[in-house]
């Protein structure tokens, strides 16, 4: 089978790209290894909402229509919005479709899957940045007795041991599972790392608002001195609770979560030992967040909006128990279960051209590939602006891909002509 551009991935930045490809008359198809939306069935616990309000849910030619802009979608509705997106797009998709091999061929790209070989001039590959769990090597000296599970195949607190839970890690998934966990009525012992904190409401608007609005989220990544650091920079200490509470360390102290630094090692007797930096992240983790309300102070003081806001103000700082402890002894039997918060991997094991570096990560530039001309990917964090990673991020940065894919599809036929009045020529 012959295509021009081959997609790979059918979520919301696999079907943006394949809505600006129709716009710009270029054939393709969507391979697609489960359903449309796939991974938001399959990967997500049972309570999750957007971390987004549902006005920010907007994608090329489709955007959220409800009587609820403000609020925050469950996981359900999030999965009926992008399969309406699919069927009102008309989006090319073969479901069930699983890539096996992806290669280069003698005029392109060769996509193998379980269904067939697909040719094509170009290949995007929208599968995203969190197919794998990333769980740290000490989860290999977890003493035998406690159950572990990755954030991804965390559902609900019922399907949990009895007895106390160590969430590791507290950025916005190991912040959410830690509140939902303590308030089921276990105990709850949260390890803390790097975190972003940033409150929910801010003088009166949805940080997401004071983040679009001050043209933050469209930041683009060739202007960041550091973009391989703010590429892996922890996500935001959020959550889409329809109370709009905040999901910092303080409102999860306020419920009796017990925190402890990062965890650095499990010991052969089994103890877990935590770093003792814990005072020292929250406090510069406070001292961002603080900088980011400064500059939301400072945009709207220059547009003549104080009047119709709340006045500023800032947030206590994050509480840290005199001497948190460094050890936990494991087997004493406090803990039986520990959530593997830690973040994921993308997974390009299909991927047979030599584009990944030593992280298993693409090389790429703004998604261009240029190791491999034709082939693009999308989906990842600050792949092109701040918000690539959000469903309002894929839209801009489909366009802005598929541009560049028509010129190099432009800039290829030429050659392809000139080789064959050679070819015939000879």
């Amino acid at each position: 089978m012959r295509t021009t551009a081959v997609v790979i991935g059918a979520g919301q930045s696999g079907l943006a790209a394949s809505w600006w490809l129709s716009q710009r008359c270029i054939d393709h198809v969507v391979l697609e290894r489960g359903e449309v939306a796939n991974t938001w069935k399959r990967e997500r616990w049972d309570s999750l909402r957007l971390l987004t309000p549902n006005w920010q849910s907007r994608l090329p030619g489709y955007s959220y229509q409800g009587n609820d802009p403000d609020g925050f979608r469950t996981m359900p509705e999030t999965i009926a919005f992008i399969e309406g997106y699919a069927k009102a797009i008309a989006a090319p998709v073969q479901t069930r479709t699983a890539v096996v091999t992806v290669r280069r061929g003698s005029d392109g790209y060769e996509v193998e899957t379980d269904r067939g070989l697909w040719q094509a001039d170009t290949v995007i590959i929208a599968t995203g940045a969190f197919n794998l769990p990333q769980i740290p090597a000490v989860a290999h000296a977890v003493p035998a007795g406690i159950a572990t599970l990755a954030a991804s195949a965390y559902r609900n607190p019922e399907q949990l041991d009895p007895g106390g839970v160590m969430v590791v890690g507290a950025s916005a998934t190991g912040a959410q599972l830690a509140d939902e966990i303590r308030r089921s009525g276990r105990a709850v012992t949260l390890a803390v790392g790097e975190h972003v904190r940033v409150p929910r409401i801010y003088r009166g608007r949805d940080i997401q608002w004071w983040m679009d609005a001050t043209g933050l989220l469209d930041e683009p990544y060739d202007a960041i001195d550091d973009i391989v650091r703010a590429r892996n920079v922890a996500s935001l200490q959020l959550a889409g609770y329809p109370d709009r509470r905040d999901v910092d360390l303080n409102a999860l102290t306020a419920i009796g979560v017990k925190l402890v630094g990062r965890l650095a090692g499990i010991n052969a007797e089994g103890k877990a030992q935590f770093s003792g930096s814990l005072r020292n992240v929250c406090a510069l983790a406070d001292l961002k967040m603080h900088r980011l309300l400064d500059a939301i102070d400072t945009w709207a003081t220059e547009r003549g909006l104080n009047t119709e806001l709340a006045a500023p103000y800032r947030y206590e700082p994050t509480q840290i128990e005199a001497a948190p402890p460094l050890l936990l002894d494991l087997n004493r039997g406090s803990i039986k279960t520990i959530v593997w918060a830690t973040g994921f991997r993308p997974d390009y094991s299909w991927l047979q051209i030599p584009v990944l570096d030593a992280k298993g990560n693409i090389r790429h530039d703004g998604g261009v590939v240029t190791e491999s001309p034709g082939l693009y990917v999308m989906g990842l964090p600050f792949l092109r602006r701040r918000k690539s990673s959000l469903i309002d991020g894929a839209g801009d940065d489909a366009r802005d891909i598929t541009a560049h894919l028509a010129e190099y599809l432009g800039a290829k036929a030429p050659a392809d002509r000139n080789v064959e009045r050679s070819a015939a020529g000879a």
